[in-house]
Order: structure tokens, then C-alpha cells, then sequence
């Protein structure tokens, strides 16, 4: 381990997780600064400069003391940071369960065969759609999960071809269906979900609704 690595850290805290097959479960949150995309829907925007440089023995020495046995690794675009794919080790070589969630622009290929992966495949209206490196797809296993973020019908029939054209019900554990944040109502989205008898799992964001939209949680 490089014990002079130093990351860029916009935050690390302890709460539930609002997200993925996961969620509710008590999670230390690992937020590096930085990222490449500008998603119109965008709730960490916060995190694109703001943050301190920590050392890695640090990083690791927070997240013990925060005591849970899961943490997430987390953006921004966490993936920007070369220093991440060792974070991300590190956190796995002291026994932690760790997910990483990435916005699927970045190459996931050197990342830790430990880390489930959370990836996100930009929709249209995202505004970000032509960022998706769809050669990271062949690399996730079963272990991992692919997240739409639906911000309109138009995105919901779009991850739906998706879908099929990757053959993802196979290839991954997990599909998630996430409404934008106050774009897309949620009885709407699961009225779409059911219709279709989609075998996919539709998430609300735990943490929003109960804390609200704000760092920290």
C-alpha cells in the first residue's frame, strides 16, 4: 500500500444507504471531489471542486472509526481519481464490503475483482447519454448492478431497449430504476415498471426522504 497517497475527499460520513440492493443498511459514505459529467439532474454538484486533499491511512482510520462494515465509494466521479482503484483495495483488504458507484464514463477494467460496482447507464435525459462507455458493460459480473436514472418516458423506453440489448438480466445482479428527483413522479414510474412486467428494481432514494436533499446524508 502507498501510505503517501493522498485523495481528494469531499466528505466522509455514516448513514443508511438510499440506494441499490443495499439499501437501508448502515453504510460509511466515501464522497472524492471531481467529476467529468454535468447531469442536468446533478444532486452532488457540491462535490465537482469542494474538498481537502487526506491521506489514505486517514481515509482508512475514519471509516474504522465510523464502525460499519459496509462503505460506499462515491462522487462526483469517484473513478477520476487514479488514487481511487487503490482506496478501493485498501478498503477491501481490511475485510470492509465495498461498493463503488460510478457514472460508467471511466473504464472500469483495473477496479478491485472485490468491489461490487454500482454503475450508472446515462440516459437521454441525463444530458450525458453520448458519455457512456458501453465497453464497461462486458466487464461487470453478477455481483454488480446497473442503475437508469429516468427522468421522463422517452428515458423509461430507452432503459428498457437497454436492457434487452445487453442482455442485463443475465449479465448483472441488479437493475435499477430510479426516478429524477422531482421529475418523474414514483407512482408513475411503478405504474410504467408493472405494465411492462419488468423484472427490474425500482429505488426512491431512502435518504432524500427522510433527510431531504443535503450533504451529509
Amino acid at each position: 500500500m502507498d501510505t503517501d497517497l493522498s485523495l481528494r475527499i469531499n466528505e466522509i460520513f455514516h448513514s443508511l444507504q438510499g440506494e441499490s440492493s443495499t439499501v437501508g443498511l448502515p453504510t460509511t459514505f466515501i464522497r472524492l471531489t471531481g467529476c467529468p459529467l454535468r447531469c442536468g439532474y446533478c444532486d452532488t454538484e457540491y462535490a465537482f471542486h469542494e474538498g481537502s486533499q487526506i491521506h489514505l491511512q486517514d481515509i482508512l482510520a475514519e471509516v474504522k472509526r465510523a464502525g460499519a462494515r459496509r462503505v460506499c465509494v462515491t462522487g462526483g466521479e469517484p473513478l477520476a481519481q487514479p488514487g481511487c482503484l487503490v482506496l478501493l483495495t485498501a478498503l477491501c483488504d481490511a475485510g470492509m464490503h465495498v461498493s463503488l458507484e460510478t457514472s460508467g464514463a471511466l473504464n472500469i477494467s483495473a477496479v478491485d475483482e472485490r468491489v461490487k460496482i454500482v454503475m450508472d447507464l446515462k440516459t437521454p435525459g441525463s444530458g450525458e447519454c453520448d458519455r457512456n462507455l458501453e465497453s464497461n458493460i462486458s466487464k461487470l459480473q453478477k455481483k454488480d448492478e446497473v442503475k437508469f436514472v429516468i427522468c421522463d418516458h422517452n428515458d423509461f423506453e430507452w432503459s428498457k431497449a437497454k436492457v434487452d440489448q445487453y442482455d442485463l438480466q443475465n449479465r448483472v445482479g441488479e437493475i435499477l430504476f430510479s426516478p429524477s428527483f422531482s421529475q418523474v413522479d414514483y407512482q408513475q414510474l411503478a405504474e410504467w415498471i408493472l405494465r411492462d412486467r419488468l423484472q427490474v428494481r425500482m429505488q426512491v432514494q431512502l435518504h432524500k426522504i427522510i433527510w431531504g436533499n443535503k450533504p451529509g446524508h
